[in-house]
Order: C-alpha cells, then sequence, then structure tokens
C-alpha cells in the first residue's frame, strides 16, 4: 500500500457487508494503474481508494437450479466428483470421475475410480455418450474415457499457448502420490488422451484432491495450483512452467485478512471476461463434530454409518469460497461463504457437498431476452444412495461481487487510473427508484469539465452492458491515456465491473 495513505484500509463486516475507508494525503497519491481497455471487477479493493455513505462492497450468491447430471451409472458409483466443466466452441464439455464407495463388516471400501466424459450444446442439458472406449464388467457401452493413471483427480483444460500445436490442444493433469505424484496428459481431440512423458512433473507433497493448471496468458506461462499442508491445515501451493514438464517458483498461498482454515482444493481459473483476474472457488473444509444442530441435519442414519467408520466422516462439512488474485499468489479471499450447502434436503450438508466444478462457463438466461449468465456446478448426495447428483447454479455475468449502495446513497472513488478507450461501459443493478451517475476527476480529485456528476445523466436499469453518457458532448479519447479517478455515485444500485472500450 502507498505509504502516503495516512490511515491503513480498515475492514468492518456487517452482515456480510465489507466497506473500505481509506484517508489520503492530498497531492501525494499512488502511480497511476494502467488499466488500459480490461474490464474491472470489484472482487479485490485493487482500484478502491475510498467508499463512504451507505456503499460497500458486496458478496453475492449463486443461485440453485436444475440438475444438470445424475451419476446413476454403475461405473459412476456413490463418489462420482472431481467435476471439470468448460465451453469448447459450440460444445460444452465436462470430465469427472466415476467411484464407488461401499460399507461391509464395518469398512469403506473403494473401487479402482475412472474417468467419465459428458457433453451439452447449452451447458443445461447434458447428455453422456456411449464412446466404446474402456471396457467396464464386460461391455464398452459407457461414457469412460480413461480407467488408468489420474483417474481419481483427472482435470483437463483447453491449452491456449499460441506455441501450443493442433494434436495437443487438449490437455490434463491428474494423478495421486501412489501412481507417482501429478502427471500431464495431451489429445487432439479431448476424448482419447496419452502421457506426455511416462514419469510424474511433480512427485512431492499430497495429490489426493483436484489439482490443476492451465496456460496463463497474461504472464505467458503455465500455472498449476495443487493441495499441499501447511503448519498441519490443508492449503494452496501454486508452481509455474514454460512446458508443462520443468516447474519452478513455487509458493504458498497468502491471503488478506483472512482466518486460518482448511482449504480442501483451489479452483483457480483466469475469469474469461477479464484475464487478468484469477478467481478460485476455494473448498472450506470444517470439522464441526457431534452437537444436537449436527444431528439435526439430513441423513442422520448415514451420518452416523459414516461417522462409525472415521468421526470426520459423518461430522466434517464442506462449502464453497471465493478468492481473487492479480499475481497469482497473493488472493483477497471473502471469508463469508460464496456457495453455502443452502436449504437442508437430503444429499446435502455433508462432507462433500458444494466442491464445485473447476471453472465456470455462460449460459443462457432462463429469462427469455435477459443478458446471459454464469453456470457453476456443485455435487449432491455424495456417498449416498445409488449414486450423487450434479446440479446447476447461476450467477449474474461478472456478479461475483458489487460496489453497492442503499437507498441513503453513497460513492466510490478510484485510485488515480490511467485508461484507453472512447466509451465507458458498465454492468449495473438498480431498482426504479435507485440511481447511478459517474463522475471523472484529474489525479488530484477535481472534477473535470464536462464529466462532472451534474453532467451525468441518472442512469437506472438492469443491464450488463450500458454506455455511460454526459451532456455536452465531451470526448473521452481527450483524456484518455491521462491519470484519472473514476467516482460512482449509487442508491439503492449495484455495480459490478466496468471497463474503457471503443
Amino acid at each position: 500500500m502507498d505509504r502516503n495513505i495516512t490511515k491503513q484500509n480498515r475492514l468492518s463486516r456487517t452482515m456480510g457487508l465489507i466497506v473500505v475507508f481509506a484517508s489520503v494525503v492530498s497531492g501525494n497519491a499512488a502511480e497511476p494503474i494502467d488499466i488500459g481497455s480490461r474490464r474491472e471487477l470489484f472482487v479485490d479493493d485493487h482500484l478502491i481508494e475510498r467508499i463512504s455513505g451507505t456503499g460497500a462492497l458486496r458478496l453475492h450468491h449463486p443461485i440453485p437450479r436444475e440438475v444438470s447430471i445424475v451419476h446413476d451409472a454403475p461405473w459412476e458409483g456413490t463418489a462420482s466428483g472431481s467435476h471439470t466443466v468448460f465451453q469448447d466452441g459450440d460444445r460444452y464439455r465436462m470430465y469427472y470421475r466415476g467411484w464407488n464407495f461401499w460399507f461391509a463388516k464395518g469398512m469403506l471400501h473403494f473401487s479402482k475410480p475412472v474417468t467419465c466424459y459428458a457433453e451439452s450444446k447449452d451447458g443445461i442439458h447434458w447428455k453422456k455418450p456411449d464412446l466404446g472406449l474402456v471396457e467396464f464388467e464386460g461391455s464398452k457401452k459407457n461414457n469412460i474415457i480413461r480407467n488408468g493413471i489420474g483417474g481419481l483427480n483427472f482435470a483437463p483444460f483447453i491449452d491456449h499457448n499460441p506455441a501450443c500445436p493442433p494434436e495437443a490442444r487438449y490437455k490434463a493433469v491428474g494423478g495421486v502420490l501412489a501412481e507417482g505424484g501429478m502427471h500431464v496428459f495431451k489429445s487432439g481431440d479431448g476424448i482419447r488422451w496419452s502421457p506426455i512423458q511416462q514419469n510424474a512433473v511433480l512427485t512431492k507433497g499430497p495429490f489426493d484432491s483436484v489439482n490443476l493448471a492451465f496456460w496463463d496468458s497474461m504472464a505467458g506461462k503455465y500455472r498449476a495450483y495443487r493441495r499441499w499442508i501447511t503448519g498441519g491445515r490443508r492449503a494452496i501451493r501454486t508452481i509455474s512452467s514454460h512446458d508443462l514438464i520443468h516447474w519452478k517458483q513455487a509458493a504458498d498461498l497468502t491471503f488478506a485478512d483472512s482466518p486460518k482454515e482448511e482449504l480442501y482444493e483451489n479452483h483457480v481459473f483466469p475469469y474469461p471476461r477479464a484475464p487478468h483476474i484469477l478467481l478460485g472457488l476455494p473448498t472450506r473444509y470444517i470439522e464441526r463434530g457431534w452437537s444436537p444442530s449436527m444431528k439435526a441435519l439430513p441423513d442422520p442414519e448415514d451420518r452416523a454409518e459414516r461417522a462409525a467408520l472415521s468421526e470426520r466422516f459423518g461430522t466434517a462439512l464442506t462449502e464453497t469460497l471465493l478468492m481473487a488474485s492479480r499475481d497469482g499468489v497473493h488472493f483477497k479471499r471473502w471469508n463469508e461463504a460464496f456457495l453455502r450447502p443452502g436449504a437442508q434436503r437430503p444429499g446435502t450438508w455433508q462432507y462433500g457437498n458444494q466442491h464445485v466444478a473447476w471453472q465456470i462457463v455462460e449460459t443462457r438466461s432462463a429469462l427469455p431476452g435477459a443478458a446471459p449468465e454464469l453456470s457453476i456446478y456443485g455435487p449432491e448426495r455424495y456417498w449416498k444412495g445409488k449414486g450423487g447428483v450434479l446440479r446447476r447454479y447461476t450467477l449474474r455475468m461478472d456478479g461475483f461481487v458489487s460496489a453497492s449502495a442503499g437507498w441513503k446513497g453513497g460513492q466510490l472513488l478510484t485510485k488515480p487510473l490511467v485508461f484507453d478507450g472512447t466509451a465507458l461501459e458498465i454492468n449495473f443493478s438498480t431498482s426504479a427508484a435507485g440511481s447511478l451517475r459517474i463522475e471523472i476527476q484529474d489525479k488530484q480529485g477535481t472534477p473535470i469539465d464536462g464529466f462532472r456528476l451534474s453532467d451525468c445523466p441518472v442512469m437506472f436499469g438492469d443491464t450488463i452492458d450500458r454506455r455511460v453518457t454526459w451532456t455536452g458532448g465531451a470526448a473521452l479519447s481527450a483524456i484518455a491515456g491521462k491519470p484519472v479517478r473514476v467516482c460512482f455515485e449509487l442508491k439503492d444500485a449495484d455495480l459490478y465491473s466496468f471497463r474503457f472500450t471503443r
């Protein structure tokens, strides 16, 4: 933080809101942040100088929708998991683990895990194709693509490295310590896979959850995020590579203003609409022990049966958090749950619930004519019955966190910025009586003629791509490339993202 900031940013939490206060010595601001024409979200306070009035940063939550897939095939078992979902042109692809648990003679037994595949035309309706690749109980009529190394946690991705050859367009990492560690695989069609080399590329540390890798186009390198143990707790470590074989610059993730908690999985990915921001949907793991509340949760008989083998199997709970980073190591982690276990019902509020799929996808809205939205997929019924299900959740585009204000109004002022563009586009929502206005100031905080609040007509509505106008026809191109501050005035409104564009 700039040494000229005379008071450290203080975070005060009330009902899930985070309010940021800062006091700056006039005329001694930090060096301007060059945002170019990037889309900027409010998942951290990187661009924020001050929020005042009733203004706050508000964490939003995915909305539960339909069940996308029922894992009811014999090879999918009761412990289907490690889901990966991404859009590939006009097709959505899903990869996941098929794995069966069963109890016999007071012991928990496991089948050999397999990797399964599903696809969709819209990210909403999914099918499990008969691929004819792997035999299961005498038949190849199934959607299994692999049954070898990495079956527990196979995590594919599209390799966006410009130097990647077409025959290796798809990559994946997977493997556990008993298999040597983390292996790397390649594919030309996303269905038929082969190892890049026979030996594991990473061999130290625990691997018994989803470990992942991807090409970071902003940094020009591959990043891997993997399970680690720090101070006796489940944690996350990152490491980098230029070829997916040789890895260096290992670092444990750090979190600002966050308690020490068990993080089971990380699910880090570049947010497609703002790839300079890495988002993560880590799984928070907590052992609550036995209590009246624990006994009041769903499936008490199943819970007791699991707890008889190991208490944590019955009393541990999991849910999804949200975190964001601009350097891949230091993260802003929202300590309130992003995706809670939700309404109590069979197959929820248990160990393994809400280990969401890695990555999110854009899908159409259920409301005709409405803007597209984001889809997130979370499992239910883990351990239970004949197999689990995967439920789809939706979130507004860029809708992870908003700059928000109540009916009394509030303002958000950015740090000095440098932008490139001729127009300002915002993703926002107001009530019918709410409003939003925008002012552009110079570096010292003086309103620029033509871009004052009084020059901005009151905006209201609910859209992901409104262009801002000012009366008088002042041209943004005249101040592009110069240090400015942007002041957002909100009343009963939410602002999710903004970007300067052409």
